[in-house]
């Protein structure tokens, strides 16, 4: 597929973002004829956080337990033990935004985080007595952490009304399996991720079924293909999605999205960060269509927020690298009180704001499409991590879950 700047000319004009893409899909089309053959890659899927040696990578608080360690979510191809069996199972993650949030639509760079502490499991079961494409579908919300237990069977899953992104998606990869009329399946999705809030919720739930069905069928299908599946379902769930969401939700490691590349950041200092749940419900697709009307009103606005997005960006990454934590949070703070100004944010994350650089952080912001959702601070180690996350579920009621941010070498691509 070709490469199609989506940058109007003006704002590229005004504001020196560039429209070119990278060599990895356009992270603004909907990826759509797809191969008709599916792309062999031995590459292996998102894991156990590397840099917490298999342990658990987020610690969770909340007002009715306290502390308690989740273990990260494995998203390996499961390998003969689930399919062989006649059940397929993948596996997905949370993620926040820790910069650029909405401009990264306009394509301004942006920097994006998993939480693996916060996972997705799909399985998906053959229904080839009932006849052909026909989609059972179940939604079951556990508590925030990863789902657990046996793969080996999948309870029968009674018909019901299937996301339009995921039917889209499943009738797209079912046809990869060969037959004029694909094969029916049962699909069953256990998140842990909370929905509503900002954290990739459908991109955790699109890439975990594509892994699925990679399992069950042994499609064997690259990154690529995986994410051109997952960003043509994120694509009908908010209208326009960036491609961040897509790529994050089965990443290791922190996701820098600039100039239609995807790559990973260096980051030059450990440092953790603690993310927030305001307890309000967020809709990215109304956020991202409130500033499309206000700037299609205003050009003058938007050639504003992404110049100052930008700049913001660069700036944090800059810091980022140099392990300028301090630096670091101030742009976040900053970034927040930028997003504020477009009344993306409410009185509720405001107050989470301040409350969370009152107990320590080094600068806070809201995280995702805003309108509600969560807020994410940043603390220079576990400690003070666990001690701002414990203070907010005490003071304020509400959830923390707490990710790594690991130094690390960049340019690397995801």
């Amino acid at each position: 597929m070709g490469a199609t700047p989506f940058i109007p000319a003006d704002v590229r004009r005004r504001t020196g973002i560039r429209a070119g893409f990278g060599p990895v899909p356009p992270v603004l089309l909907a990826a759509w004829p797809f191969p008709d053959t599916a792309q062999h890659n031995d590459g292996s899927r998102s894991g156990p956080c590397p840099h917490t040696g298999g342990r658990p990578a987020v610690m969770a608080h909340d007002a009715h337990s306290g502390a308690r360690e989740t273990s990260p979510p494995v998203a390996p191809r499961a390998g003969g033990g689930a399919a062989a069996q006649g059940v397929g199972e993948g596996r997905a993650h949370a993620k926040v935004i820790l910069l650029g949030e909405h401009a990264v639509v306009y394509g301004a760079p942006a920097v994006a985080l998993p939480v693996p502490g916060l996972g997705c499991r799909v399985r998906v079961a053959r229904r080839d007595r009932d006849g052909h494409g026909l989609l059972g579908f179940r939604f079951t919300p556990v508590p925030p952490g990863v789902p657990s237990g046996s793969p080996a069977r999948l309870p029968r899953t009674p018909e019901g009304v299937i996301p339009e992104g995921l039917r889209i998606l499943s009738e797209a990869v079912l046809r990869l399996t060969g037959p004029r009329i694909a094969p029916g399946v049962d699909v069953h999705v256990e998140s842990g991720v909370p929905l509503g809030r900002g954290l990739g919720s459908s991109a955790a739930c699109a890439r975990a079924l594509v892994h699925a069905l990679d399992d069950l069928f042994e499609l064997g299908l690259g990154e690529d293909v995986v994410f051109r599946y997952v960003q043509m379902a994120e694509n009908t769930a908010h209208g326009r999605a960036s491609g961040i969401d897509a790529w994050t939700t089965g990443a290791n490691g922190p996701v820098l999205l600039a100039d239609g590349r995807i790559s990973t950041p260096p980051v030059g200092a450990d440092c953790w960060i603690v993310v927030v749940d305001s307890g309000t419900g967020a809709s990215t697709r109304e956020a991202v269509g409130m500033l499309r009307e206000r700037f299609a009103k205003d050009p003058g606005r938007r050639d504003a927020f992404l110049a100052h997005s930008t700049a913001l960006a660069r700036r944090a990454l800059f810091d980022l690298e140099h392990g300028r934590l301090r630096e670091l949070g101030s742009a976040l703070t900053d970034s927040h009180t930028l997003l504020a100004g477009l009344d993306l944010t409410t009185d509720r994350t405001d107050s989470l704001v301040d409350a969370s650089i009152r107990v320590g952080a080094l600068g806070a912001k809201m995280s995702g499409g805003g309108l509600g959702g969560c807020v994410i601070a940043l603390l220079p180690d576990r400690t003070a991590a666990d001690t701002a996350a414990a203070r907010l579920t005490r003071e304020h009621g509400v959830r923390c879950w707490i990710t790594p941010l690991p130094k690390g070498d960049g340019n690397v691509d995801v």
